[in-house]
């Protein structure tokens, strides 16, 4: 069977590519841009990749056409599939059909930490000894791929709320039909393809119905979106997880069959942490007390990692093995990914691009650096290049999410919705807006000192920022430590 991807080199429909090649199929693709690192990924397993969307891409006639989302009506490919008749499907039913028909699919969902907490997941399933198939969307530093077919009744799946195809706007992982079910959170996102927020969890709650009686949610406590998304109507057992909660909440809510996990947090950093099972008899008593103490920072990925173990013991992964994974876990590509040091000043990666996931991610930093002698300050570079974030859509949460830094500096798109010299103005620390790459590097050469920690945050390449950056620091013959 020959299947031509096209937008092939994005993160999902570069992870399907993978798959067809496993399951023994013929598999080319087309992109607009074909570039590394998914370009080299694929070249590497010999799947033939064309630049642009020309309709001769698709001579000889393949037998199956898998579109991403990111093509619409116009797309000269697109119009050839359609004016030929050639037989096409959406990346998000591709997958539901031919990969997840038959497996016991564990799907992770959220605005934010869905590939953190899929990648934890997973390597906890692999650690274990039980080969799971997997799709994340993001490149793990514990698995070779970002997808793999496993060896397992069992498959991991990234379950994205964006929209399956030009012809298909349901998101993606109303196809997926999972049997354990994260619900990490819920925020109003996505700004191009929904109108509000009860959009949104109206979405989640088309999941929700497909997850079967006799499987699992996983869902955070408090959290009121996903509370209003399961009012709607559930029909599956739920466990909750929570940090901090008070004792006598936990066994009320784990009693008479129920289960709560709870964390205690060993430092204000989270990298050490206890995390409590409640559940046993009719008064919520405590099942299991486990340790953990890990390379994650941040409130968040200890959130993550709560759901990830959760969900591993359902398919019958012991809380202690579980907790054991977690301490060799490496966490994900562009998860504040350390890319470099130059002259004491320290360059990470990160892939935050919304308000929520800035404010996380630079809170588990600040706290970290608290406990680290000889560190400076804590620096924000921030490129506001989602959708959203150019509608102008968080404006007012911004300025929050950064507070924790001690100085933030702006990347102006030509275009935004967003004013950036209000932003600069309401600032609770110092800020600065540049329209170039070039001029951010050049202010932050000039201003940056030794014990800096400069956190450079877009879901896009930022014109090779980190690298360049690192350049410029350099001021020695021996050149940057660049990872």
């Amino acid at each position: 069977m020959h299947v031509h991807i096209l937008g092939i080199c994005g993160t999902f429909m570069g992870s399907l590519a993978i798959l067809a090649k496993q399951l023994g199929y013929r598999v080319t693709g087309s992109d607009a841009n074909v570039y590394p690192p998914m370009s080299t990924q694929l070249q590497d397993l010999g799947i033939d990749l064309m630049e642009g969307f020309r309709p001769e891409h698709l001579y000889p006639e393949p037998d199956l056409v898998i579109i991403g989302n990111a093509l619409s009506r116009g797309n000269p490919a697109v119009e050839h599939v359609l004016n030929e008749g050639l037989n096409y499907t959406s990346g998000p039913q591709w997958l539901a059909q031919y990969v997840l028909h038959d497996r016991w699919v564990l799907g992770v969902a959220g605005t934010h930490g869905k590939t953190s907490t899929s990648a934890m997941l997973t390597w906890i399933l692999e650690y274990a000894g039980m080969k799971p198939g997997y799709l994340i969307g993001g490149v793990t530093n514990n698995m070779p791929h970002s997808a793999d077919i496993g060896d397992s009744a069992f498959f991991v799946v990234e379950a994205d709320e964006y929209d399956s195809a030009f012809f298909d706007k349901r998101s993606k992982f109303v196809h997926y039909s999972p049997r354990t079910a994260i619900l990490n959170n819920l925020e109003f996102d996505h700004a191009d393809i929904f109108e509000n927020l009860e959009e949104i969890e109206k979405q989640f709650h088309h999941m929700v119905r497909t997850v079967p009686g006799n499987g699992l949610l996983i869902v955070p406590h408090g959290e009121a979106t996903i509370e209003m998304v399961l009012r709607m109507g559930s029909w599956t057992r739920k466990q909750q997880f929570g940090i901090a909660v008070p004792e006598e909440v936990c066994r009320k809510l784990a009693a008479n069959g129920g289960v709560f996990w709870n964390a205690k947090l060993g430092n204000g950093q989270g990298s050490e942490f206890e995390l409590i099972k409640y559940g046993q008899g009719a008064t919520g008593e405590v099942m299991s007390r486990t340790q953990i103490n890990w390379q994650m920072t941040g409130v968040h990925n200890v959130k993550n990692g709560m759901a990830a173990i959760a969900a591993a013991h359902h398919v019958g992964v012991d809380v202690p093995a579980a907790a054991e994974a977690l301490q060799h876990y490496k966490g994900v590509k562009r998860r504040m990914e350390l890319r470099g040091e130059m002259e004491g000043i320290k360059v990470y990666d990160d892939f935050a691009h919304h308000p929520t996931a800035i404010l996380t991610t630079l809170q588990g930093m600040a706290a970290k650096l608290k406990s680290e002698p000889g560190s400076s300050r804590l620096i924000a570079v921030i490129e506001p290049r989602s959708n959203t974030m150019k509608l102008g859509i968080h404006q007012l949460q911004l300025v929050d999410a950064c507070q924790e830094a001690d100085m933030v500096v702006w990347q102006k798109p030509e275009k935004s919705g967003l004013d950036f010299n209000a932003l600069v103005a309401d600032s609770n620390v110092p800020g600065y807006a540049f329209s170039t790459v070039d001029e951010i590097i050049a202010f932050l050469e000039e201003n940056s000192l030794a014990g800096d920690h400069i956190v450079v945050m877009s879901n896009g390449s930022f014109d090779g920022i980190h690298e360049k950056l690192l350049q410029v620091l350099d001021h020695s013959p021996s050149g940057a430590s660049i990872y």
